[in-house]
């Protein structure tokens, strides 16, 4: 399916990202391994895993090379696309897939927790979109897939940052997705489930533990068969998307559209906003559900 595609994945040393950088290997792409080799908070790692990734790539008989490049800057970023280039002649798919995880309730998250997950994630994507969007619009084809997360859809406790992060790159793929259509640029995004390095700092309490039991059963190369099709030609028509992936299910996830209104035509005051709007609007309000409230089943 991605015969002749050239594609960058990022965070693809470990997890969801080395599963989706094989698979689409296996579909026949020219893959670059982007992994820092960094801890799950961002720290320096001892290893780069990277390399692990891109040896079992050649030994399947597939194209790869490392990137060691930081996606958190502007001039990395450009590096990481740079690699593709020089390697193999194009760009044709970003997969922006790279997180560190800084989880704390908020009252006590440290404002450098913010802005480190806030660079790697948010800001990431951005460097990385925008050093690809010019080789797109020059070939006037390719596809961004912004692997983003249930937690800034739905959100979860102690996770402030995280999901801020993941719902600003939700609005980061339809911008790019409105704006790079002419060029026949797609941007979608997918929220992934599956039991990595990531969730594995969830604390196993009692209250945590039918929670990890479903977890445990999602691998991540559940996520990659969707996020290979989003890179193909055969998903030309498919652009502005949130998908989400639990095990064997695929979902298309709603985007913010109005759900109910309420209009006085004398125009409102907070009265008869206390008296009138809420109380008409009130039986469509959002309970404050997290993500395993909205995904109560078990995995199938």
């Amino acid at each position: 399916m991605l015969k002749g595609k050239v594609a960058v994945v990022t965070g693809a040393g470990r997890g969801i990202g080395r599963d989706i950088a094989l698979a689409m290997a296996r579909e026949g792409a020219k893959v670059v391994v982007n992994d820092l080799g960094v801890q799950l908070d961002g720290s320096d790692g001892a290893t780069n895993p990277a390399d692990d990734v891109v040896a079992e790539i050649r030994a399947a008989g597939g194209e790869a090379v490392p990137n060691f490049d930081s996606v958190a800057a502007w001039d990395s970023a450009q590096r990481v696309v740079g690699t593709a280039i020089d390697a193999f002649g194009r760009i044709d798919c970003v997969v922006n897939n790279a997180g560190i995880l800084r989880d704390v309730m908020f009252h006590k998250m440290p404002p450098e927790d913010w802005d480190l997950v806030i660079q790697v994630m948010l800001n990431g994507a951005f460097y990385m979109s925008r050093a690809a969007i010019t080789h797109f619009r020059a070939q006037e084809s390719g596809s961004f897939v912004h692997m983003i997360s249930a937690s800034g859809l739905a959100g979860n406790y102690g996770q402030a940052a995280y999901a801020a992060a993941k719902a600003g790159m939700v609005g980061l793929s339809k911008a790019i997705a409105i704006d790079a259509q002419k060029y026949n640029v797609r941007s979608n995004c997918v929220a992934p489930s599956a039991w990595t390095r990531m969730t594995s700092s969830i604390p196993e309490t009692e209250a945590n533990m039918a929670r990890i039991a479903q977890r445990k059963q999602v691998t991540p190369d559940k996520n990659a068969p969707l996020v290979a099709f989003l890179a193909s030609d055969l998903a030309n028509d498919v652009n502005g998307q949130i998908f989400a992936t639990r095990m064997n299910e695929i979902f298309l996830m709603g985007q913010s559209r109005p759900i109910r209104s309420i209009h006085r035509s004398e125009g409102w005051t907070p009265a008869t906003v206390a008296n009138h709007a809420i109380p008409a609007l009130k039986a469509s309000f959002y309970p404050i559900d997290r993500n395993q409230d909205v995904f109560c089943w078990d995995p199938v």
